[in-house]
């Protein structure tokens, strides 16, 4: 398995979220940095969805209360 260090794609992604914290700074909603942080991404030439729902499993019956 390779390390966060060897990941291409986990570098970008750190390199993404520090840029986005350094140059908005702390204390702004969640949703100001996720939409900054998609930019971000999509800037350094990644594909992202945001928001995906994701259902849960509970005692193998799926529950639409998702993620």
């Amino acid at each position: 398995m390779a390390s966060i260090e060897q990941d291409p794609v986990s570098t970008i992604i750190i390199g993404a979220a520090i840029e986005v914290h350094r140059y908005l700074g702390p204390g702004l909603m969640e949703s100001v940095y996720q939409t900054c942080l998609a930019f971000e991404l999509r800037q350094r030439g990644l594909q992202l969805e945001r928001e995906v729902a994701v259902p849960v499993m509970f005692k193998g019956v799926r529950m639409e209360c998702g993620f």
